[in-house]
């Protein structure tokens, strides 16, 4: 089953949903969000599933929001506006988004993250939504806007990691290699890219023979402690400072300059660890 940029399967009672942008690392398009949403509802409601792997076409996990479109192509779209900038328009679009991947949280059956290649910025938001991720440990996750020209919506890092280790990620925006992530916590599992599927499919295999009720009432009860500590207040925060982020005297200066150089050269100079340009002080 297609839904645009995901591919949907389902067998013996487990469904895999691929996304499907290989061409561009699997980058998150303006409809991306929503058809991860139509098929993680379509699995919900797929009473031949017990269990659902996410994973993603190709080389990669997922890279990203798509900044050749939002932020490399010349003028505003979606993701950004001419100033003066309406923060209401641009929570609207990147609620949207967060709601989206939330699905992944919320979708009834367990899920497990195949996490085979870099999973990075959006793609880490949505790889952190899933119940368990398991990893390949030379692959690499994190979120590098944090830096400049990004805030993670979903807000997965805090409640994976704790405050301390969240802030260490989030302060530096460093990427960390699976075998990294499992040892900060953040991550259940790495292996060796060799050894993924085979992994993979144990867990899968021992989850999928308990009842569909079961797990739901196991994932249910267990989400509910997240949402008790204020998940979607933290989520609303975070998606506003987004915009914010993106419209900040650093945020216009990188969009600005990813106009004139391309993002890969514009990303590089933002995770340098050099000062931001545009910077007031």
């Amino acid at each position: 089953m297609n839904f645009n940029t995901v591919l949907y399967e389902s067998k013996e009672r487990v469904a895999t949903i691929t996304l499907n942008r290989p061409e561009r690392f699997n980058a998150i398009s303006e409809t991306m969000p929503e058809d991860i949403a139509a098929a993680f509802g379509h699995a919900n409601n797929d009473d031949s599933v017990h269990v659902v792997v996410l994973t993603g076409a190709g080389r990669g996990f997922c890279g990203g929001y798509d900044l050749k479109t939002f932020a490399e192509t010349t003028g505003t779209n979606p993701a950004i506006q001419e100033m003066p900038w309406d923060p209401m328009i641009d929570y609207n679009f990147m609620s949207s988004c967060t709601q989206n991947f939330m699905s992944i949280w919320r979708c009834h059956k367990p899920e497990i993250g195949r996490v085979h290649g870099d999973a990075v910025a959006g793609g880490s938001d949505i790889a952190l939504c899933c119940d368990i991720i398991i990893m390949n440990e030379k692959a690499r996750i994190g979120y590098p806007p944090s830096r400049v020209w990004g805030c993670p919506t979903t807000a997965m890092w805090v409640y994976r990691l704790g405050a301390e280790k969240a802030k260490r990620m989030l302060f530096t925006g460093d990427l960390i290699s699976g075998k990294e992530a499992k040892e900060l916590g953040l991550i259940y599992q790495s292996v060796p890219l060799e050894k993924l599927d085979e992994t993979v499919n144990q867990l899968t295999n021992r989850i999928k023979g308990v009842p569909k009720n079961q797990l739901m009432m196991m994932k249910m009860m267990v989400n509910q402690a997240y949402e008790n500590m204020g998940l979607a207040n933290t989520q609303l925060i975070a998606t506003l400072f987004d915009g914010i982020t993106r419209h900040s005297p650093e945020g216009v200066w990188f969009k600005k300059r990813t106009e004139e150089v391309g993002f890969k050269q514009a990303v590089a100079e933002r995770d340098s660890g050099d000062p931001i340009p545009g910077s007031k002080k």
